[in-house]
Parts: structure tokens; sequence; C-alpha cells
């Protein structure tokens, strides 16, 4: 009696397990970022692009799928020569995509393998750019020769990766290291460049100075003697305003003797100003007059 119950259970188990089994053998779905393609006896029957629920012929056809998104793929770290022969260690990296499953599928087939043709691609697109670029050049290079770089790269992996269906969308050079070995030696020689360089802009605006003030110097010489003879000639035309205006107040007999008298009293004044003093006089002269007979 067990037993007929047991068999009752299990047929119907087994009998939805082959349904279960038909049915995913029939059926596959293909999400919205997906390419899909049907394969009977490693031939491509046909691709499927559009998102749902498909069919196909059991045990006979499988499905390959490839996502239709962006990947991004590091690169692992490249040692390259540059063109002085010094070693450098290049971190990289692509953004890429498949743009032709059958191609793909036919070429690399999967998504690992296909990283392993971007690496030799990227590597020997670094390999050669890089070797005609000496070091100094990359250690010291701006942002836009930067740019120039990494633009020469992405040429380069996309040419080579056509041929397996891949669109190459992005190649980026991340950083430059130094390998260990010379690592110091190279930053020493960057210092002692950096170093010469600011001298060198010292000596420049040392330079610069000097010319500056020899320049202001030369001015204000010139401006001084200018103010100077501008000055002398302002003080002889004021004298012979001075004496211009003398002749004319005493252009007569009584007005020169008027002069000659007040001169005399201000020559007086200034021989007898302070303590006791001797004066010794002429006779004749005008101070001896004013003294002896002042009218």
């Amino acid at each position: 009696m067990k037993t007929k119950n047991t068999v009752k259970w299990v047929i119907p188990l087994v009998i939805i397990l082959l349904i279960v089994v038909l049915a995913s053998s029939i059926f596959y779905t293909v999400k919205p970022n997906e390419y899909a393609l049907v394969i009977r006896f490693s031939a491509i029957k046909k691709q499927v692009g559009a998102p749902g629920l498909h069919v196909k012929i059991p045990f006979i056809e499988d499905v390959q799928k490839y996502p239709q998104t962006k990947i991004f793929y590091d690169v692992p770290l490249s040692d390259v020569l540059t063109a002085d022969t010094k070693a450098m260690i290049a971190d990289s990296f692509v953004v890429w995509a498949i743009a032709d499953p059958f191609l793909f599928f036919q070429t690399v087939n999967t998504i690992p393998q296909a990283e392993t043709r971007l690496d030799a691609a990227a590597y020997k697109a670094l390999q050669t750019i890089i070797s005609s670029i000496e070091q100094s050049e990359i250690v010291s290079t701006n942002e836009r020769s930067r740019d120039n770089l990494n633009i020469a790269v992405f040429e380069s992996v996309k040419a080579e990766c056509t041929s397996y269906g891949i669109e190459i969308l992005d190649v980026k050079i991340k950083r430059f290291e130094l390998p260990p070995d010379n690592e110091q030696s190279v930053f020493l020689r960057m210092i002692s460049d950096r170093n010469q360089l600011a001298e060198s802009f010292r000596a420049d605006g040392v330079y610069q100075a000097n010319l500056i003030r020899n320049d202001v110097d030369k001015n204000v010489n010139i401006i001084v003697s200018n103010a100077e003879a501008e000055a002398k000639k302002i003080e002889a035309e004021g004298e012979q305003e001075y004496m211009r205006i003398l002749a004319a107040a005493y252009n007569t007999p009584e007005r020169e003797e008027f002069f000659k008298f007040i001169r005399g009293l201000d020559a007086l004044k200034e021989s007898l100003s302070g303590g006791e003093n001797t004066v010794i006089l002429d006779r004749d002269s005008i101070l001896a007059q004013l003294l002896i007979s002042p009218e």
C-alpha cells in the first residue's frame, strides 16, 4: 500500500521535472541590455536583440549572450621604455563595447578572451608611443600634452580591436610611475632641474631690477639737474628784475644820493652791532660823513 502511494507521488514529480527541463531547453529570455546569439552546431543561426521570452530548438540550439552596455577594463600595469631607454610603468584603462556580436563570437568568443586582446593592444600602443618620447617630457608634460598622448593611444587601440567586433569608446592613461630602482635618482634630477630653473628666474629678476633702478636713478638725476637749472634761471631772472627795479627807483641824482645814504646806514648798523667795536674809516667815506656830520 505504501509502495503504491509512493509511486503515485513520484511519477507526477518526474513529469513536472521533465517539463521544467524541457521548458528551459525551449525557452530563453533576453534582457534589455543584452545581445543573444542562437547557435546551432557551432554556427550562428540568428541574433536576437529584442528583450523578452524567445524559443529555440531544445538540445540542438544553444544561446550565447553578450552585454550591450559599456564595459570598463582596468589594464594591468605596463612596463614601457622611453626614447632615452628609461623604464617607466604606465597605468591605464579602456572603456569598450561589443559592436558586432557575430564578429565578436567568431574571433574572441568570451569577455575574458576579449580583455586579453585589449591588454595586448593597449601594451603595444603604449610601448610604441612612449618609445618616441623622452622620460623628462613625460614627467614634466602638461595637461594638453597628456590629452594628445591619450588620443594617440586611443586611436591605436581602436584600430587594433576593430577586427574583433569591439568598439573602443575611451582609453586613458591614469598615471605614470617610476620603477623603484631609479625613482630616487629621477626625483633628485627633477629637484636639480627645478633649482636651476629657480636660479635662472632669480638671476633674471635681479637683472631686471638693476635695469629698473638704473633707469630710475637716471631719470632722477635728469629731473634734479633740470630743476636746479630752472631754479638758477629763476634766481637770475629775479636778480635781473631786482636790479631793474632799483635802477628805475634811483634814476635821478637825488634818488641816487638817497640810495647811497640808506646803504651807508645799513652798513654802519652792521658794523656797530654786537659788543664794543672799533671802526676805522676814511674821512671821505660815506660812513665817516654820517658819523661826523649826520646832517
